[in-house]
């Protein structure tokens, strides 16, 4: 095996190929946004384009040049400090409320949603006990104990906001982790027993989940109320047809489309890039995660392996959860469209995570 000195260039590519595109797409969804009468998107683009594009990028960067191993051993610390920047949302004095949610803070005019570090932190944090407890992988105790463990503080905080399209992707990541440790089969069979378990009472307990997932099953009911969103992204999407209505010309942008910006901005795309258009971001998604799981399969140590992976994982699968809800194939989430989606803290956490992977890449050893 040969060790390579630089970054893996195809993997560098995908990332600023995805971050470009994407802020020529926000670009693009802003202008609607504008158009409907909201003075305030001079801060909007601001957060996301300054404050998350340019400082993401220079995250981005650092973390590509810090040596991925310092992050296993603080991994504990960096957990603990996500937790209880994720639970701050929850004062008074700084907590934000917006769309039925607790789930920013603001300093100064400045607004942050935290649960973003919690993505990262719960990954560095199961990559780090899995790769410890190589020697006790077999272990029921250590392997099912100590994923529950690691999710259990993310699930409390998370639940209580609400938010659980984040913790969706939390736990996606873990479980990617928790798989590529090398875990028995016995033990894979008992947590996706658990799943639909806890689901199922997330759903019951949870009404606005219920609605989400009743909508998802019965679209055509309440087409003014939960089911308009999803109806309003397929119209934006369907209009587009097979080459778009040309990029910056779409029209739902303007009007009925809900949160052009955020979450429906895969439909924003979709109406001025068509089919073909929609296609390129899937498979440039797609690219992104291969391409990430091949850095972690090239890693020179297991915890390189697993935290690889656990990154490309949660990366791509909010994307996907993102693009899934928009084409009514899952319920809506209200997971941001990664490296796309407005959000100045969710743009400079991804850009910092995939740094970190280009920097697993830097060590990699060529097979």
């Amino acid at each position: 095996m040969k060790k390579t000195a630089h970054i893996d260039r195809p993997l560098t590519f995908l990332i600023f190929t995805l971050l470009i595109g994407g802020c020529m797409i926000f670009a693009s969804a802003a202008l609607g946004y504008l158009g409907r009468g909201n003075g305030n998107v001079s801060s909007v683009v601001f957060n996301h384009l300054v404050l998350g594009a340019g400082i993401g990028v220079v995250a981005l960067i650092i973390t590509s040049i810090v040596d991925y191993r310092v992050w296993q051993r603080f991994a504990p610390f960096f957990f603990v400090l996500a937790i209880i920047a994720t639970a701050l949302v929850f004062l008074p004095q700084i907590g934000v409320m917006h769309g039925g949610g607790k789930r920013w803070i603001e300093f100064a005019g400045i607004s942050f949603q935290p649960s973003e570090t919690l993505k990262l932190g719960t990954v560095i944090m199961a990559a780090a006990y899995f790769s410890a407890i190589r020697a006790r992988i077999q272990s029921m105790w250590y392997t099912i104990g100590g994923l529950i463990a690691i999710l259990a503080l993310p699930s409390v905080v998370l639940v209580l906001q609400p938010d659980i399209g984040t913790l969706g992707v939390i736990t996606l990541g873990a479980l990617a982790i928790y798989f590529t440790a090398g875990v028995s089969w016995k033990h894979i069979a008992i947590i996706a027993c658990i799943i639909p378990i806890v689901l199922g009472a997330i759903i019951m307990t949870k009404p606005y989940v219920r609605d989400r997932v009743a909508t998802f099953f019965y679209p055509a009911k309440n087409q003014q109320a939960e089911g308009y969103q999803i109806r309003q992204s397929l119209i934006a999407i369907g209009s587009g047809g097979f080459s778009g209505r040309g990029f910056g010309q779409g029209v739902q942008k303007f009007t009925y489309l809900p949160e052009p910006m955020g979450d429906s901005i895969f439909a924003v795309a979709g109406e001025e890039l068509g089919f073909v258009g929609s296609a390129s971001i899937v498979v440039l998604f797609l690219a992104f995660a291969l391409r990430g799981f091949t850095v972690a399969s090239r890693a020179p140590d297991l915890f390189g392996a697993l935290l690889g992976v656990g990154i490309s994982m949660y990366l791509a699968s909010e994307a996907f959860i993102n693009i899934a809800s928009m084409l009514g194939v899952a319920p809506l989430t209200g997971i941001p469209l990664t490296f796309v989606s407005q959000g100045g803290s969710a743009m400079l956490v991804s850009l910092a995570s995939a740094g970190i992977l280009l920097n697993i890449s830097k060590h990699s050893t060529a097979r």
